[in-house]
């Protein structure tokens, strides 16, 4: 195997930085293809946590190459302070082992504001993380985007910098009332900023179609999840970049298909901010899981919302990522509690669906629940152990997702994992 995807099945948060980190030691590179630093991926080597948001979990890994892709939104001040956050906590991070994408969009103070400003007084909160994502995005949907190789030239940067202030100006001034830096004074903070990324400035696609010529192992991991893709989740609660497949052309560059699409999902299912959550618990077994579970953003800090596990919503996922195995996370959380249970199907407009779809409207389904034995003894699981409840969830995952289930995590180590298929 040389290509790996790794693709969040559910919303987010389900242990993409843990698992990535954990198969960036058989890789030559690591890839982050879409998203921006309103991702949050947990690392814990040795009781030491590191949190990532726009650098790829593979910087763990010394002899990895990290790669940030063309898709990403960058955000140069948020990158500067995760390279010293990094660096401060004995992560090597250099031009040596890190390359972006001179084709990246940039996201600049006028995206933050704009983001926060209709967060703030929209009627419809969205539990956008504010970071200027999608006004990032935006921008390069309307062609007026910057990029980085325009933080590397002042001329450039004037003229895209104009295009980008243009339609916000007004914005800010007669519909948000907000106030925002002055052009000159964004161009020049931009230009300093330019100065310390340019080092890591690349042509990204072309060392990844060099490093495929040459056979190379190659691992590309997702930020967020197929339920938050813009054209595939839970819209319009969604970020505003492709969390798939079709992330990975467009936002990074790939010959052909990758040899496996991972897909990670949780033992049970969680979300964060607003929108439709047909399994959401309001009770205390929810409470239970978010204690138990840490549910709480590593980006926002925000309280998770959790529930039981939904097939309905993995089966759509498994056939809109394209996924060809799970990695099922979390499995210790589980052990503590003393009953499970799991929706099998939907009751909606009198019929019963196996699997959700494009424009289902979650917020009216009723969900079919299947009562299963607690998982007594999964505290005990190991590398080399198997308990029978495990085994036997696993095995129920997999019946009704007709799709195997190729790695189990079962804490915040890198070594709490247990592998049950082959990848690299």
């Amino acid at each position: 195997m040389k290509t790996l995807a790794i693709i969040g099945a559910q919303w987010g948060d389900e242990g993409k930085g843990k698992v990535t980190d954990f198969f960036a030691g058989r890789c030559d590179v690591v890839v982050r293809f879409q998203g921006g630093n309103n991702a949050g991926h947990t690392i814990v080597v040795d009781g030491r946590k590191i949190v990532t948001h726009l650098v790829p979990s593979g910087i763990m890994t010394p002899h990895a190459l990290s790669i940030i892709g063309h898709g990403v939104v960058l955000d140069p001040r948020s990158f500067v302070q995760e390279h010293a956050d990094l660096t401060a906590a004995g992560v090597s991070i250099s031009p040596a082992n890190l390359k972006i994408s001179l084709h990246c969009n940039i996201i600049t103070s006028y995206h933050r504001l704009l983001d926060g400003a209709r967060e703030a007084q929209g009627a419809v909160k969205l539990g956008t993380t504010g970071r200027g994502i999608g006004p990032a995005y935006e921008d390069r949907a309307s062609r007026r985007s910057l990029k980085l190789a325009d933080l590397l030239d002042e001329k450039r940067l004037q003229a895209q910098l104009a295009q980008v202030l243009d339609e916000k100006q007004t914005l800010f001034e007669q519909r948000y009332h907000v106030d925002y830096p002055a052009l000159k004074d964004e161009a020049a903070a931009l230009l300093e900023l330019g100065k310390f990324l340019r080092p890591y400035a690349a042509d990204t696609f072309g060392l990844l179609q060099q490093m495929q010529s040459e056979q190379r192992k190659i691992l590309f991991e997702g930020a967020q999840g197929i339920l938050l893709d813009v054209d595939y989740g839970t819209y319009p609660f969604v970020t505003s970049s492709s969390t798939g497949l079709a992330g990975i052309y467009s936002g990074a560059g790939l010959q052909g298909a990758p040899d496996a699409v991972l897909g990670l999902c949780k033992a049970y299912t969680t979300r964060v901010g607003s929108g439709p959550f047909p399994t959401e618990l309001l009770d205390e077994t929810g409470n239970t899981l978010r204690e138990l579970g840490g549910e709480y953003g590593a980006t926002t800090g925000r309280a998770r919302r959790c529930g039981w596990l939904d097939l309905p919503l993995l089966r759509y996922a498994v056939r809109a990522g394209n996924l060809t195995s799970l990695a099922l996370t979390k499995l210790d959380v589980l052990a503590g509690l003393p009953a499970l249970q799991a929706c099998v199907a939907y009751e909606y407009d009198g019929q019963r669906l196996d699997a959700a779809y494009p424009g289902l409207d979650l917020a009216r389904v009723r969900p079919v629940y299947e009562v299963l034995p607690p998982l007594k003894d999964a505290a005990g699981l190991g590398a080399d152990r198997l308990p029978p409840s495990v085994a036997n969830y696993v095995a129920f995952i997999e019946r009704h997702l007709q799709i195997p289930v190729g790695l189990l995590s079962f804490g915040p180590e890198r070594s709490q994992l247990r592998q049950l298929r082959e990848y690299f």
